[in-house]
């Protein structure tokens, strides 16, 4: 497994508690990184910080609060040190349907926690990266938000705007040795299977040309480099983890 030079750097992981993001979380505190987990299930995430040993914390946010992720932006970088990389990995599927008939309440909370939730995040730290003239960010968008699954519009949908969010910031903050870049994975084998019916979770296995799902632990390996100093060019990119589904 390949390490990075992350000694002292404070790293965020959103959804941290398990998943992509414990996954990751893994990966950057065997570099040297001390990880602030920001996740809804407070609970979960501290077991899940004690399991990375000694220096890591757990913060309990609800992303899609505007007030409460930049109040814990602010308490992270007083009680750990200024945000040094940040990883939005916190993310729900929300319910399948056509979008002629989908639940306008379903929509706006798909769009609330995976769009508005990564433009928190962002908002909330960059003034950190900002002072001191470094900073990585990784978004955790989806294939879904290159290709766009049918009877998943809103998942689709905040995960294109994820993306083109992420071009967005790379360009404003190019000159600031802040790179911002986006993942795209298919699925992997996580909780979030549990919101999807088995029919959609066949088709989206069906789609992957390696006829396999995505292991969290392949998704933490890219990451790790887009969190790291050695990634000093390369920002408002996309990079593909769908197993061949999407090579754009």
């Amino acid at each position: 497994m390949n390490q990075y030079d992350l000694s002292d750097q404070v790293a965020v992981v959103t959804g941290g508690a398990q998943g992509i993001g414990l996954a990751v979380a893994r990966r950057l505190a065997a570099s040297g990184a001390r990880l602030a987990l920001w996740d809804r299930d407070e609970g979960l995430a501290r077991e899940s910080a004690a399991s990375l040993g000694e220096g890591h914390r757990a913060y309990g946010v609800d992303v899609a609060d505007t007030e409460a992720v930049a109040a814990l932006a602010a308490r992270t970088a007083s009680e750990m040190g200024p945000v040094a990389a940040l990883v939005t990995s916190a993310g729900i599927a929300g319910s399948n349907g056509k979008v002629v008939d989908y639940d306008p309440a379903e929509w706006r909370r798909v769009i609330e926690i995976n769009l508005t939730g990564t433009y928190n995040c962002c908002r909330a730290v960059l003034p950190q990266m900002m002072d001191a003239g470094y900073g990585r960010i990784v978004t955790i968008a989806s294939i879904a938000g290159k290709e766009g699954n049918p009877n998943a519009g809103a998942y689709s949908a905040s995960k294109g705007g994820v993306i083109a969010l992420t071009k967005s910031l790379g360009k404003e903050h190019a000159g600031q040795n802040i790179a911002v870049n986006c993942v795209t994975p298919a699925t992997a084998r996580t909780r979030i299977l549990e919101q999807l019916k088995p029919e959609f979770i066949d088709y989206m296995l069906s789609r992957i040309p390696r006829g396999r799902f995505l292991e969290v632990e392949e998704a933490a390996s890219m990451i790790a480099w887009l969190c790291s100093p050695e990634n000093s060019f390369t920002t408002g990119a996309v990079f593909d983890l769908s197993g061949g589904r999407a090579t754009y």
